[in-house]
């Protein structure tokens, strides 16, 4: 039975992830996944001139003469990720023919939906591991194959899952350890080092593994402290050499990584995570980083981007509702798990890992300067124990008994607490449907949404500029021209004509000056009439000079896209 039910979880997590995978074009990050894992590069994109939508997809297309030495040298040269995912995604891509001559979207998302369902039985693994307890890693299972954030990861072809899954290995060795030092036993040689090789792994997938690393490392110096209150030579013992060691292995194989961390500080491609101003709009990232925390475990239509108003308020308000009726629960399971003698340390255990990596989150972003709460991939820091804990705690209601739920707050009191754990999952699933449909605040550029826009205002050739700075840019101009090239069939724009320009900054200067000349006296030589579009462009430049006037007072929003439509006519 137990293995029956962990494959029907499996097999909704497939579902939830595979299901229309390749229904939206790429997005600026899977753009440059792609790109990257094929071993080509960004740099073959002209800048300052018109380009054809051919032209600026060049880079997604199979290069069959590049290699894994190719994707390593292609990230070190022009991104800020290590190597490990974009090796792996090299192989699998080779598995699938190309579409259209671009790479298969389908295959190059299905290695993280692949690593998301895979994510499953680990988590089914590490809530066995950790509470003893079959139903906390069934329910766990659950929680992991429906979560919307979860959904979310698994259905982008972005490194995510498979940190993830490097992060369950890890908190795994980590509880393990926690129980042998409160045993006062050594950890056994052979997990030291799946510990130290699974956290070099981690860090060689996402340089953000090293803040899982830091939450771990302050839930055992809470536990080295506690115990040199009672034996203030404790960590000269034996069960804790084996710690320091592992630390050390893992310190070493954090400090491998410090010439290239050197080398993309600063860079243009990381620059966004400044962008925002905590300092001063103190509650703004903190308000995001709920939302995010949220989603791990609920997710109702609320993408502002195409839904309506109303629908988001009512989806908004529900939520509300439900956590309000869940929380209850949710802490009255926990307080059942932490009685039981045999993983009383665990729900502390988690617990201090997810505070230790909020708090880590919160240096950054306030001490720092680098809001980290801008993206929500990067609280996978934190979902896989946020879920161990909501599966122990709703496991934890599961086995009450009637009379000790009666201690529920009264407006939240169900006849049965297990319908309340039924509930609750039910939502979650909910929640994955959204991410299914892509009606959920998780949001990336939705180059689907303007697209259309574009195609339905212009009858006219169009040109679509951008400002530059680096290939973060390119990948938003490449979502539209793979949408525009996908749309080639429709009659209604199969005559169209699709063109780019994009306006590079100087990297000295740090001004679109030279750039915004370069572009004017291009659009002198373009035959008219001309729609031209102005997308999420960063500079000013005298487009009435050129006859091209705007029938909008302000830039319009579609898709996370910030736009403005020019039409351009001949001269008198």
């Amino acid at each position: 039975m137990t293995k029956l039910l962990l494959l029907l979880w499996m097999i909704i997590g497939a579902w939830l992830r595979f299901a229309n995978l390749a229904s939206l074009p790429p997005w600026t990050d899977e753009c440059a996944t792609i790109t990257f894992s094929l071993g080509n590069s960004f740099h073959s994109v002209p800048l300052n001139q018109v380009i054809t939508g051919d032209v600026l997809l060049q880079p997604l297309q199979p290069n069959s003469s590049a290699g894994m030495s190719d994707v390593v040298e292609r990230l070190f040269s022009e991104s800020t990720h290590p190597p490990v995912y974009f090796v792996l995604a090299h192989l699998w891509m080779k598995l699938f023919s190309t579409v259209g001559g671009l790479a298969s979207i389908w295959g190059a998302r299905s290695l993280s939906a692949l690593l998301g369902i895979i994510s499953i039985p680990a988590m089914f693994a590490l809530g066995c591991l950790a509470f003893r307890s079959r139903l906390v890693g069934q329910i766990a299972a659950a929680i992991m194959a429906m979560s919307p954030y979860a959904v979310f990861l698994g259905r982008e072809a972005r490194h995510y899952t498979l940190v993830i899954l490097l992060l369950i290995a890890s908190l795994c060795c980590f509880i393990t350890a926690i129980r042998h030092i409160n045993r006062r036993q050594s950890l056994p040689v052979w997990i030291c080092l799946t510990w130290v090789v699974v956290n070099s792994l981690g860090i060689a997938t996402h340089y953000f593994f090293v803040l899982g690393l830091v939450a771990q490392g302050l839930v055992l110096l809470g536990q080295a402290l506690r115990h040199m209150q009672q034996d203030k030579f404790a960590l000269v013992q034996g069960y804790w050499w084996r710690i320091w060691v592992v630390a050390a292995g893992t310190l070493v194989g954090c400090l491998v990584w410090i010439p290239a961390l050197q080398m993309i500080s600063g860079s243009e491609p990381t620059t966004w995570v400044s962008d925002g101003n905590p300092r001063v709009d103190l509650l703004a990232p903190l308000a995001r980083l709920l939302l995010w925390l949220i989603s791990i475990l609920v997710l109702l239509p609320t993408a502002a981007t195409n839904l309506p108003l109303w629908l988001v308020i009512v989806s908004s308000t529900v939520t509300v509702l439900f956590l309000l009726v869940a929380l209850p629960y949710l802490v009255y399971g926990l307080k059942q798990q932490q009685q039981n003698p045999d993983s009383h340390l665990v729900p502390q255990g988690f617990l201090g890992y997810v505070v230790g990596a909020i708090a880590t989150f919160l240096v950054f972003t306030y001490g720092l300067g680098m809001d980290l709460t801008l993206a929500a991939r990067f609280q996978y820091v934190c979902a896989p124990a946020i879920i161990l804990l909501l599966a122990a705690s709703l496991a934890g209601c599961w086995q009450s008994q009637k009379q000790q739920a009666d201690k529920l707050p009264r407006f939240t009191r169900l006849k049965n607490a297990q319908a309340a754990v039924a509930i609750i999952l039910l939502m979650v699933f909910c929640g994955g449907l959204t991410m299914v449909g892509n009606l959920g605040y998780l949001q990336n550029h939705r180059p689907d949404i303007l697209a259309p826009i574009i195609q339905k205002a212009s009858q006219a050739p169009v040109l679509i500029a951008t400002t530059h700075k680096h290939h973060g840019q390119t990948g938003r101009m490449m979502g539209l021209a793979w949408e525009f090239k996908k749309n080639q069939s429709s009659t209604s724009v199969v005559n169209q004509d699709w063109q780019f320009f994009l306006l590079h900054r100087d990297s000295q200067t740090k001004s679109y000056t030279e750039s915004a000349k370069v572009f004017v006296e291009t659009l002198k030589q373009i035959p008219r009439p001309l729609d031209l579009w102005l997308v999420d462009f960063r500079t000013t430049v005298d487009l009435e000079s050129q006859n091209c006037l705007s029938t909008q007072t302000k830039r319009a929003s579609a898709g996370e896209y910030r736009y403005q439509l020019y039409h351009c006519v001949q001269k008198n």
